[in-house]
């Protein structure tokens, strides 16, 4: 069997996976509907708290409670759950987006993408760990989650970073949290007019999509001024979410020492011959490709994004189940410290990057 036979194989559950399986399954939905219906109940008062938020604040109550006791039978589906239904979850993400979305932009959203996610990430591992001296993993968890899609991208690069399970959840709190003031912050500023001497409605747009964390705080935040805007923040923050795939494939170069031979520092071709390339990032940008020049129908969209929601549900769902709250007290204060100064960063160094592409 070659490797690309094992690599495919690897995505069928096997009977030892579907017990685990069965239950994040039942957990996703639960969290689906419960977010659905918690809209419902507040009319539309609770606004940018997703199925992925309540998926892994129910799995860690669940994951510190009663999992332990059953974690034995359960353990391999939930492990599959992270780590293959994840994967799976982030090639579907393609079916969210088209090319011709991406051109109704134009160049500055892509440039202003390009650049708040190359400053963010770079500023957030020197901060993390040179100052704050946060541990590796958890600074370029809480760089990912910045810089590109929030949640998604944490999880995302998980596989290449392969950290422990309470690193990522500490990751994924620092997008919720800053997330959601973000979400409630810039249509405030910009209604007490303090955006509009130097951003349009379409250029607050591109810089709503391009600073703020999860897809569904940039829908609330740029709606908030007007669909039109809105259809520019989504499209922008779109474009960020497509270059999750080079990102990961610069970040696994990045983390591949090669193999040193006679205690020589390893050659540029020997770390790239042992990078991992995260192929399913870029099957996400193949999927991309084929919803833009492929005609589909309404109902089989709608039927994918359905899917991934689940698939991504199911992952945090999992991932939930596995953090443990002592591991995360014994992280201390100082990744959500090094969260609160990329929100600044992200509010302020985002905007000048806006700015500056507006006079351009």
């Amino acid at each position: 069997m070659n490797a690309f036979t094992q690599s495919v194989a690897s995505y069928i559950p096997r009977a030892r996976h579907l017990t685990g399986l069965i239950v994040v399954f039942i957990g996703s939905l639960f969290c689906l509907w419960l977010n659905s219906s918690l809209d419902i109940w507040s009319n539309g008062r609770i606004v940018g708290l997703s199925s992925l938020t309540l998926a892994i604040l129910i799995g860690m109550v669940l994951g510190n409670t009663i999992y332990p006791k059953f974690s034995e039978p359960l353990g391999d589906g939930v492990d599959f759950a992270k780590g293959q239904i994840l994967r799976l979850a982030i090639m579907f993400y393609g079916f969210k987006l088209t090319l011709t979305e991406v051109a109704s932009v134009g160049l500055p959203a892509v440039m202003s993408d390009a650049l708040v996610l190359t400053s963010t990430f770079l500023l957030t591992y020197w901060l993390g760990t040179k100052w704050l001296k946060v541990d590796k993993q958890t600074t370029i968890l809480i760089g990912s989650g910045a810089s590109i899609c929030g949640a998604a991208a944490v999880i995302a690069a998980d596989p290449i970073v392969k950290a422990e399970a309470h690193k990522v959840t500490i990751a994924v709190a620092t997008v919720v949290v800053f997330g959601t003031i973000s979400m409630i912050l810039y249509p405030f500023l910009y209604h007490l007019g303090w955006l509009q001497p130097w951003l349009s409605a379409q250029d607050y747009g591109i810089y709503t999509g391009s600073t703020i964390h999860e897809v569904a705080q940039v829908v609330v935040a740029g709606n908030t001024i007007s669909p039109e805007v809105g259809d520019t923040a989504v499209v922008t923050k779109m474009i960020r979410v497509m270059m999750l795939a080079p990102f990961l494939l610069v970040l696994s170069f990045a983390l591949t020492k090669g193999d040193s031979e006679n205690g020589e520092k390893p050659s540029f071709m020997n770390r790239v011959q042992q990078v991992k390339v995260p192929w399913f990032a870029f099957i996400f940008i193949l999927i991309v490709v084929l919803h833009t020049w492929l005609t589909m129908s309404e109902g089989f969209e709608q039927t994918m994004i359905m899917i991934d929601d689940v698939l991504l549900t199911m992952a945090m769902f999992a991932l939930g189940l596995t953090t443990h709250l002592s591991a995360i007290k014994q992280a201390g204060v100082k990744p959500l410290i090094l969260g609160a100064i990329m929100f600044g960063w992200l509010i302020i160094g985002g905007g000048l990057i806006n700015i500056g592409i507006s006079f351009i």
